[in-house]
């Protein structure tokens, strides 16, 4: 068996092999959903995994002020959702689409028969489902630990790790994101986070270029917000 190739792009599902993968494809349903629209809500039951072939997710968790906290984002070719094997489970986020997907559906009950007939299947699914639980604490390490410029910064280098684009300039982030959707990232305000890239700027760690952010001292980030040096398809959106 010969595992999957890892193109360089971020992605959570190179732990299967590509025979492996292949079974899974073939237990998988498409579904289509426009932008906008909600995959599943918290509370809804948690019975079925999702495979982007097309498209980007927000995954959210609601805080008791009200606001919605961006806990993943999503892209083509990532393998997402919750599964309990010991008793129903609800979601614990809320999914909503953020532009024109296209998702393969598989069933809890369909992926039990096939874990079960194929041992070796089942070894990298509990690989996987490690790697998800690492993507989790990391997450939280950066929201709790290193107060919000530590989360910037963490969020910063994620973003380039997922979008970025070498130059000789510095790392340019492709991804245009508004201030408020980063500060729905880390849990602040819009307005903290224009402090916080104002003085990221003023420091020359960080510039513009038509919008995009350009990361022109990643050190300085790392040192801000304690990089343990993780591998790109951890830390990532």
């Amino acid at each position: 068996m010969t595992s999957r190739e890892y193109d360089g792009k971020p992605n959570n599902t190179s732990y299967f092999t590509e025979e492996n993968w292949a079974k899974l494809k073939e237990i998988m349903y498409p579904a289509s959903y426009p932008a906008g629209s909600h995959l599943f809500w918290e509370g809804d039951p948690a019975d079925k995994l999702y495979f982007i072939d097309k498209g980007r997710v927000k995954v959210t968790k609601a805080t008791d002020e009200g606001k919605r906290l961006i806990i993943y984002m999503y892209q083509e070719g990532d393998l997402f959702g919750q599964v309990d094997p010991f008793h129903e489970s609800v979601h614990s986020f809320g999914a909503e689409f953020l532009e024109d997907s296209v998702v393969g559906v598989i069933q809890q009950k369909d992926l039990e028969v096939l874990l079960w007939q194929h041992g070796d299947l089942a070894v990298e699914f509990m690989k996987w489902m490690g790697l998800m639980h690492r993507l989790t604490q990391t997450k939280f390490r950066d929201l709790m630990l290193f107060g919000k410029p530590g989360a910037l910064c963490s969020l910063l280098i994620r973003l380039g790790n997922t979008y970025g684009v070498e130059r000789e300039d510095g790392l340019v982030i492709g991804k245009r994101l508004k201030n408020n959707e980063l500060a729905d990232m880390i849990g602040t305000t819009r307005e903290t986070v224009n402090r916080m890239l104002g003085e990221l700027r003023k420091e020359k760690v960080i510039t513009y270029d038509d919008n995009c952010i350009v990361i022109t001292d990643p050190e300085y980030l790392r040192d801000i917000c304690h990089c343990e040096d993780c591998p790109k398809h951890i830390c990532r959106i």
